[in-house]
């Protein structure tokens, strides 16, 4: 095992890649206990966890059996690291393709397909619509398709919910309505910390 001690900001790049979940994530704590992001989960690779933990930036609280060697230490690998610092969350959320399918909980706004999705201009682009929070949802082909370059009336469509800007703190709870194909036991006490709890 080799450690790096490069100094890079690394506290909130996240593992967004699936491929990668399979090799002993660690989950990424706020300093409240809080995960840094729900959708993406803030996840690193073990390396960047071990790294973190040897320049002192996280505690570790939780750790997978497994253990990684170097000529002359063994180390169980970080499941769930906790930063020392606080990072403020993002309070401007950027207007991204993937935030506005989270605002629309990956459903189409016209007919609430899930699956392929696209994004349509409520107001056409050719009438003036703006490319903003306000006049772009999340539509499946064929409901674009069918709508066009038409108004909602002349289409015959109508929207789920008008759309607007989201709040940060919105969708980070929308994130938690969609966890990733991998879920570690340990994490499971910081993702879902205000569940109903099984009497």
């Amino acid at each position: 095992m080799i450690l790096h001690t490069e100094d890079s900001d690394f506290r909130t790049e996240f593992t967004r890649s699936p491929g990668a979940l399979k090799h002993f994530p660690a989950l990424v704590l706020n300093a409240d206990y809080r995960p840094l992001s729900y959708y993406p989960l803030s996840l690193w690779p073990w390396q960047d966890a071990i790294k973190a933990a040897y320049l002192d930036r996280v505690d570790i609280v939780a750790e997978y059996e497994e253990q990684v060697h170097s000529p002359t230490i063994s180390l169980k690998i970080p499941s769930v690291v906790v930063l020392k610092d606080y990072v403020k969350p993002q309070k401007r959320v950027a207007f991204t393709r993937f935030n506005l399918f989270l605002r629309d909980e990956f459903a189409c706004q016209y007919c609430g397909a899930r699956g392929e999705l696209t994004f349509d201009h409520v107001v056409p682009r050719s009438a003036g619509g703006r490319t903003s929070w306000e006049n772009v949802v999340a539509a499946c082909a064929p409901c674009n398709l069918k709508k066009g370059s038409k108004s909602l009336k002349r289409a015959g469509l109508g929207l789920r919910k008008p759309p607007r800007q989201p709040a940060a703190e919105e969708l980070r709870n929308l994130g938690r309505k969609f966890p990733p194909n991998y879920l570690h036991d340990s994490w499971m006490d910081f993702l879902y910390w205000d569940a109903e709890l099984d009497a």
